[in-house]
């Protein structure tokens, strides 16, 4: 945050040195009429004055660049970093993919080595019924072998059952031999079916291990776009915003034009935000505050009759029109005993000879404004500013500056309060501007024009304003 503030303010006061070096130059280049490239010496001072603001602009992105890494990186490196992203994702989707299939094959692995469990079982329970049995013809040989003493009738039988048991013996014992075989075999593959597995659990540690690394690489990429993100859709914001001013100021200038053009067809009676009737109160009685306001209602009805019916006799015809609600709203405003500036205003434009008030209908809607009667400029006090170079600028030009500012002065003073109606500037004479304007006119330097307030002005009382003409904060002359 530091750092921020100090490279603002350095870019501020570097902006500002190499603006007045490429002022003082553009001046003494202008007095000394020196040209360059066979220029003229007003066009020699142009070109110097260019070269200073292009100087002012490539120190700034200097400065701006040398110290943000971030700005440089967005600027010179945002398609490079948005390529490595798309091509991060697709690495890890393709992981991903690859991911899929070694756990596919871990499982298919796994049901192969259960399968040689199942076997394995089955083939240890046959040896162990092969030696039961080997165990049972033993029993019987010996049982034959006692019998053999007590019988020799018996002898020819025991010895063919004899020759029968070694054959189902021989014959046990090359079952045993194969299950044994059997039993190998399937050990070594569950061998090898172990070290399959362990294998493929490293490979997916390894690329787990990758897929961790890319998805903080694409954090960090993530991150610094949505910074970027977050400055463009606040740069957008801003434009919105001036685009909406100037929507709301082309809407200003098309109704004043209306109006312009009212007034000089003549027919204008009142305008919008005209006021009827204004006065300063100071209410210390609660129960004075409805006369008041109803003095002030009188006051602005008789106001509107004579401007849209003049002539009109009927002085006790009802012409304005205002909700019970305002004029509450305004009593209870007004009752904590301090100075305060209260107007009615014309709600809307109104013409000669109305309609609607000739057929005697009360139409015209007006509402109320109160504020606070306290002290808005003191004597002095600088309203509005703006430059004029009159050796570059034509007459139509500084007639349009000086207008500017004019404009601006009163914009002011009605943003503070003060009726536009109560605003004046000089001695309200065409004569004194003009000579304003000549003055301006024969000084061949770049000159600061100011409206300055000429007195001590609260919100209810008047405004004179007064323009002077300065150079380096000095004085040169003015309408005073």
């Amino acid at each position: 945050m530091t750092t921020g503030l100090v490279l603002i303010v350095a870019i501020l006061v570097l902006g500002g040195v190499i603006a007045t070096v490429g002022d003082r130059l553009g001046m003494r280049v202008g007095k000394a009429r020196l040209t360059l490239f066979r220029l003229r010496p007003r066009q020699t001072a142009t070109v110097i004055t260019i070269l200073t603001g292009s100087i002012i602009s490539a120190s700034t992105f200097a400065i701006l660049f040398a110290v943000s890494d971030q700005l440089r990186t967005g600027v010179f490196e945002l398609s490079e970093i948005q390529d490595d992203l798309r091509d991060a994702r697709r690495d890890l989707q393709d992981t991903t993919t690859e991911n899929r299939q070694i756990e596919r094959q871990l499982n298919q692995s796994r049901r192969q080595q259960q399968a040689a469990d199942r076997q394995l079982s089955r083939a240890q329970r046959a040896l162990r019924n092969t030696r039961e049995r080997q165990a049972e013809t033993e029993d019987q040989l010996d049982r034959s072998q006692t019998r053999l003493s007590q019988t020799q009738t018996r002898l020819s039988q025991i010895q063919t059952n004899f020759e029968q048991a070694q054959d189902r013996l021989r014959s046990v014992s090359g079952q045993a031999d194969e299950l044994r075989g059997e039993i190998e075999q399937l050990q070594s593959e569950r061998q090898i079916l172990l070290a399959q597995q362990q294998a493929v659990r490293e490979q997916i540690d390894q690329r787990d291990a990758e897929i961790a690394d890319r998805e903080r690489a694409i954090a960090e990429r993530d991150r610094a776009l949505a910074d970027r993100n977050q400055e463009i859709a606040s740069r957008e914001s801003a434009l919105q915003d001036l685009e909406s001013q100037r929507s709301i100021l082309e809407q200003e200038v098309q109704r004043f034009e209306r109006e312009l053009q009212g007034l000089r067809q003549g027919n204008v009676a009142l305008s919008r935000n005209q006021p009827l009737a204004a006065g300063i109160v100071r209410i210390v009685n609660p129960n004075a505050a409805p006369q008041a306001i109803d003095r002030l209602i009188l006051e602005a009805n008789e106001t509107a009759r004579q401007r849209i019916l003049p002539g009109s006799e009927d002085s006790n015809q009802q012409v304005i029109q205002i909700t019970n609600a305002e004029v509450e709203q305004l009593r209870s405003q007004i009752q904590d005993g301090r100075d305060y500036v209260v107007r009615i205003l014309a709600a809307s434009n109104y013409f000669v000879g109305e309609p609607c008030v000739l057929a005697g209908e009360a139409c015209v809607n007006v509402y109320g404004s109160v504020v606070l009667n306290q002290r808005v400029f003191v004597q002095g006090q600088v309203i509005a500013t703006t430059t004029v170079d009159p050796t570059t600028m034509s007459n139509a030009r500084l007639i349009e500056r000086i207008q500017l500012l004019v404009a601006q002065a009163r914009f002011r003073a009605q943003q503070a309060g003060i009726s536009i109606e109560s605003i004046q500037v000089a001695d309200n004479r065409s004569e004194t501007i003009v000579n304003f304007f000549n003055q301006i006119k024969q000084y061949n330097q770049p000159l600061d024009l100011q409206a300055v307030a000429a007195s001590a002005t609260n919100t209810g009382d008047p405004l004179t304003i007064e323009l002077y003409a300065s150079q380096n904060n000095q004085v040169l002359f003015g309408t005073q």
